[in-house]
C-alpha cells in the first residue's frame, strides 16, 4: 500500500483500466442471437445432386457367378470407379491356368481391361493397384509385366501375401481404384 500512496494517480486509474480490459475482453465476443418464434429462421441445406456424386453405377462382368458369390464386379460413383478383385476364371466361375500364376496374372489383368473399357477407361486412368497372391516369390518373379500393362506410370497401392484366395486354385487376385477424368 506504501507505493499506492505515493502515487495517488495509479489508485484512480486502476478502476478505468479494469474496466476497458473488460470492455475489449467482450468486444471479440458475439452474441448469439435466437430468432423469436415469429421471426423466420434462415436455413441453409446443401443437397447432393446426382452431378457432384452420381448415382452408382453397377456392372457384372459374368452376371451368374457374381450373383451366385454376391458382388458386382465394379460400381461406378461420379468420377471414382472401384473394380473388384479380378481372378483368373472362365465364365462360369472355374479357375483357370491352374498352377500358372503368370498366365494367371494375364488373365486378370484381360479381365480389368474389359472393366475399364466398359467404363470407357484405360490402365492410365487406374489410381490404386492392390495385389493379392499365395505365392509372393513366383509374383516378384512376374511383376515385369506389369510394364506391359501400365506403359506411362505406376500407380499406388500395395502386394500382399495371403494365406489362400476365394478358390484353392487361385493364386493371384487384383483389384484396382480408377479415377476417370471428366
Amino acid at each position: 500500500m506504501k507505493s499506492l500512496r505515493k502515487h495517488p494517480l495509479k489508485i484512480k486509474l486502476l478502476p478505468i483500466g479494469i474496466l476497458l480490459a473488460t470492455i475489449l475482453a467482450f468486444t471479440g465476443c458475439k452474441e448469439e442471437t435466437k430468432p423469436t418464434p415469429n421471426e423466420p429462421v434462415e436455413t441453409v441445406v446443401h443437397q447432393e445432386t446426382e452431378a457432384e456424386h452420381g448415382k452408382p453405377d453397377y456392372f457384372q462382368l459374368r452376371p451368374e457367378v457374381e450373383e451366385a458369390y454376391g458382388y458386382s464386379h465394379a460400381v461406378k460413383i461420379g468420377n471414382s470407379i472401384k473394380v473388384s478383385g479380378a481372378v483368373s476364371m472362365d465364365d462360369a466361375g472355374n479357375p483357370t491356368a491352374i498352377g500358372d500364376l503368370a498366365q494367371q496374372m494375364k488373365n486378370c489383368y484381360a479381365d480389368l481391361e474389359k472393366i475399364l473399357a466398359h467404363y470407357g477407361c484405360t490402365f492410365d486412368d487406374v489410381v490404386v493397384e492392390n495385389v493379392f497372391t499365395t505365392h509372393m516369390p513366383m509374383f516378384l518373379e512376374n511383376a515385369a509385366y506389369r510394364t506391359e500393362i501400365y506403359k506411362n506410370h505406376f500407380p499406388t497401392g500395395s502386394w500382399l501375401g495371403v494365406k489362400e484366395l476365394a478358390i484353392p486354385e487361385f493364386m493371384i487376385e487384383i483389384e484396382l481404384e480408377v479415377h476417370k477424368a471428366e
